[in-house]
This record gives structure tokens, sequence and C-alpha cells, in this order.
């Protein structure tokens, strides 16, 4: 092979290569920023639950805490994710609006319980507190959500 059709060979070969190991990393993040990733089509929905006696948040220390993903499937600590990530979906992320048990049987003993909850519900913040009168009203109020 001549000399001039060598040196062309190689400068071909090199400016192919080149391009590649320059362009091709290019290439890739403009193909994934042009697709959206499986976890960008759910709006965040990560909450933390607790519990603890005592009539308000601010003066309790939490006994008990979970973790509950609702987004993009549902997971945590919570031991029922899935049915409480239902029951929010449900009442649209309403915390007064989750229907409880109407046929509990509790005692009229008082011995409050304070449950918070806080966190992200379908991209938005999210703070609530409620007390209940005694440990059986909070689990007869949402069948799966504050049953931790």
């Amino acid at each position: 092979m001549p000399n001039t059709a060598r040196w062309a060979a190689t400068f071909t070969l090199t400016a192919t290569l080149t391009a590649t190991a320059v362009c091709a990393p290019l290439a890739g993040a403009a193909l994934a920023a042009a697709e959206p990733s499986p976890a960008g089509l759910y709006a965040p929905s990560a909450l933390v639950l607790t519990t603890g006696r005592g009539e308000a948040a601010a003066t309790v220390t939490p006994e008990r805490a979970v973790t509950l993903t609702c987004a993009p499937r549902p997971s945590g600590t919570h031991p029922a994710a899935a049915l409480a990530c239902a029951e929010l979906r449900d009442s649209d992320g309403d915390f007064e609006a989750l229907a409880g048990s109407t046929e509990a049987k509790c005692t009229k003993q008082y011995a409050p319980v304070v449950v918070t909850v806080e966190g992200v519900w379908r991209g938005k913040r999210v703070a609530y507190e409620r007390t209940f009168a005694n440990e059986c009203l909070k689990n007869a109020s949402a069948t799966a959500l504050y049953a931790f």
C-alpha cells in the first residue's frame, strides 16, 4: 500500500474512533433526556407516619414510626402498604375523609393517642395530626392506614 493510502486509512480510522468516542456519550444523554424514566411518570407519594401517647404531637415522643410510599408502587415499612395506599387513593389524600369501621365497639376510656403524617402526597407537601381518645378508636378510624 502506498504511503499516502496508509495515511488516509489511518486518518479515517482515527477520525471515526474520535467521533464515536466524543459523540456517543452525547447522543446517549440526548436520548435519555428525550425518553422519560418510569419514575418520572408519577408524582411522588412518600409519607412518614408516627404514633405516640398523649394529646398533642408537640408534647409526645413518638413510640412508633413507619414509612409509606405509594408511587410508583406501594412500599415502605408500613405493615399493610398496599391497603393503606388504596385508602389514600380512594380519599384523594384527604386524611379527614378516611372512613373507618362503624361497627367498632370501643370503651370510653380516655388514653389519648396522637397520629402524625408528614411527607408528600402526589407531589404536594402534607402535614396532618389527629388525636384519638384511645387506641381502639385509632384502629377503627381507618382500616389500614393507622394500623401499625
